[in-house]
C-alpha cells in the first residue's frame, strides 16, 4: 500500500501535463466515436492511468478502450478482475490477440504509463505486440497469444473509452491523461516518453508532433467544455456522463493526494469521484476511518478543504482532521480519534483525540450540508488550524508561526495524513487537496500556483501534491 507516492511528478522541468479526465464508474462515464475506415496493419496505444477502484479478485472488469463490432468481434484494452492489463482481439469468436503481462496494477495512488505497440508485420512473433509500463518493456506474461504474421489489427469499429459497448456495465474507475492512438504506426517507446537523466524516473514528453494516421487521436483533456476533443485533428469523442468538473489537474507530472482505498480501516467505505468523495452507504452505525494517500512530514505546511455534501444533522456522525499513519494503519479499524495522535473536528461541535474532547470550547462549531471546511497544518510548530466557510475557528491565524494563534496543539515530529471518520449512510465529505471534483465558485491557488480552492491558501502553505512534497516535504 502506497502512502507517500514515488510519482513521476517529483521530476522538475521538462514537459508538463496540464489536465486529466476522471472517469467515475458510479456515473457510467464514457466516451464514444463512430466507426470509420478499414483494418490497419500496425497501431500504437499509449495512455497514463491512475486507478481509483482496485478489483483484487472481484468481478470488476474495467474497459479502457474498445473497438467494438459485436460481442464476439472487437479489439479492447482492459483491467480484469485480478488487476491485470489485457489487450484482446476477437473476430467472430476467434481470439487473434491476447496479451496479458503477469504484473498486477494495484497501486491506486500512482500514475502508470501503459503502451501497447502492435506490428503484425514483424517476422518474430514476440515482436508483434510489445508492452511497456513506465518506459520498461514487459517480458513476463500470464497470457501471450500473438497475431499471425501480417494479420489485420481491427480498428475499424465503433470506439468506446471507459466502457465496453453501449448497454454494458464494465466502466472504468480512474483518471486518464495523455491518451494517444496511432493508426497504422508502430511507434518506438522513445516517441512517447523518456527517463529523467537525474532521477531515472519515466516521464511524458510532447507527443503532438507524431504521425497519428487517419483514425489516430490525442486526448489531452485540456478543454473542460469538450473533454473528448482530439488535440491534433478532428477525431473527437462524444462524452457521456462526464462534466466539466471531471477535468482535473491531478496528472502524471503533478500527482495530487486522494483518499487511500488500500488503507485497512477504509474497507467498508464506498469511495467515489476519483477517490475524493467518502460515500458511506453502510447504515450499521459503525465508525470507519480513511486517510489520504500522502503524508505531511514534520517540517511540512499544507492546506486542504472539505465540501460537506451530506451531514447527518448535529449528532456525532463524522469527523475530519489529521491522523498519525504509523499508528492508525496498524491498530485501528474504526474511529481513528480514539488514538492519542489523531485530531478530528466532529460535526457535533467538538474536537476529538484519545477518545475524548480536546481544545478550548471556542475551538469547534457544528457544520452541516453545503459547508466548506478549511484545514491548515503547520507540522513544524505542531499547530492545526481549522475553519468553516472562509473563517478560521478560535480567531486562528495560520501565518502566526511559533505563536500558534488560535491553533489546536498537536504532537510534533509525526507524519500526519488528512483523514475522515464517518458513520451512517448520508455522511459524504468531498475532499479537495487541490484538484477538486466539485464546482469551485472562486478559485485560489497556493503560492506556487498549484491547486484550486474555494478560499485563499494561507501564505507559506501548499496544496498536497507531489511537486510541493518534493520541495516542501
Amino acid at each position: 500500500m502506497s502512502i507517500i507516492i514515488p510519482a513521476n511528478s517529483a521530476v522538475s522541468g521538462g514537459f508538463d501535463v496540464a489536465n486529466s479526465c476522471m472517469f467515475n464508474r458510479a456515473d457510467s462515464a464514457n466516451m464514444t466515436r463512430s466507426a470509420s475506415g478499414s483494418s490497419a496493419t500496425k497501431s500504437t496505444f499509449s495512455f497514463w492511468v491512475k486507478r481509483t477502484l482496485i478489483s483484487a479478485g472481484g468481478d470488476f472488469t474495467q474497459i479502457i478502450h474498445n473497438f467494438y463490432s459485436a460481442g464476439t468481434t472487437y479489439n479492447k484494452l482492459y483491467f480484469d478482475g485480478n488487476d491485470q492489463i489485457i489487450m484482446k482481439q476477437q473476430v467472430s469468436g476467434s481470439t487473434q490477440i491476447q496479451i496479458m503481462p503477469s504484473m498486477k496494477f494495484r497501486d491506486a495512488s500512482a500514475w502508470y504509463h501503459i503502451v501497447y505497440i502492435v506490428d503484425p508485420t514483424e517476422s518474430t512473433e514476440a515482436n508483434r505486440v510489445k508492452v511497456y509500463v513506465n518506459g520498461t518493456q514487459i517480458t513476463s506474461f500470464g497470457t501471450s497469444t500473438y497475431p499471425a504474421e501480417d494479420a489485420a489489427v481491427r480498428v475499424e469499429y465503433n470506439q468506446f473509452i471507459g466502457r465496453e459497448y453501449s448497454g454494458d456495465t464494465k466502466f472504468l474507475d480512474g483518471y486518464l491523461a495523455e491518451f494517444v492512438f496511432l493508426d497504422g504506426v508502430a511507434a518506438s517507446i522513445g516517441d512517447l516518453g523518456e527517463f529523467d537523466e537525474d532521477s531515472g524516473i519515466w516521464k511524458p514528453i510532447d507527443v503532438s508532433g507524431l504521425t497519428f494516421g487517419s483514425r489516430g487521436f490525442y486526448l489531452d483533456f485540456e478543454d473542460s467544455s469538450a473533454l473528448g476533443n482530439d488535440a491534433v485533428g478532428s477525431n473527437n469523442f462524444t462524452v457521456n456522463n462526464i462534466a466539466a468538473t471531471d477535468q482535473g489537474t491531478d496528472t502524471c507530472t503533478n500527482n495530487f493526494a486522494t483518499l487511500n482505498i488500500l488503507a485497512p480501516p477504509s474497507s467498508g467505505l464506498d469511495i467515489r469521484q476519483g477517490n475524493t468523495l467518502v460515500f458511506n452507504d453502510d447504515d450499521n452505525n459503525a465508525w470507519q476511518t480513511i486517510p489520504a494517500t500522502m503524508v505531511i512530514t514534520p517540517t511540512g505546511k499544507f492546506y486542504w478543504e472539505i465540501f460537506c455534501s451530506g451531514v447527518w444533522g448535529t449528532s456525532a456522525c463524522e469527523a475530519h482532521g489529521i491522523t498519525d499513519l504509523d499508528t492508525t494503519l496498524q491498530t485501528l479499524t474504526g474511529q481513528a480519534s480514539a488514538n492519542t495522535t489523531t485530531f478530528a473536528w466532529q460535526n457535533n461541535a467538538s474536537f476529538r483525540s484519545n477518545g475524548g474532547t480536546v481544545g478550548s470550547t471556542t475551538w469547534a462549531v457544528t457544520y452541516a450540508t453545503n459547508d466548506i471546511l478549511m484545514f491548515a497544518l503547520d507540522n513544524a510548530n505542531g499547530a492545526l488550524y481549522a475553519g468553516k466557510n472562509g473563517t478560521w475557528l478560535n480567531s486562528g491565524n495560520p501565518e502566526s508561526g511559533s505563536s500558534k494563534t488560535g491553533a489546536l496543539a498537536v504532537t510534533v515530529g509525526l507524519n500526519y495524513a488528512p483523514h475522515s471518520e464517518v458513520k451512517y449512510g448520508s455522511d459524504n465529505p468531498f475532499y479537495n487537496f487541490g484538484s477538486p471534483y466539485y464546482a469551485i465558485s472562486s478559485g485560489n491557488a497556493d503560492g506556487d500556483g498549484f491547486g484550486n480552492f474555494e478560499y485563499a491558501v494561507p501564505s507559506g502553505y501548499f496544496a498536497l501534491c507531489t511537486k510541493n512534497l518534493a520541495e516542501y516535504g
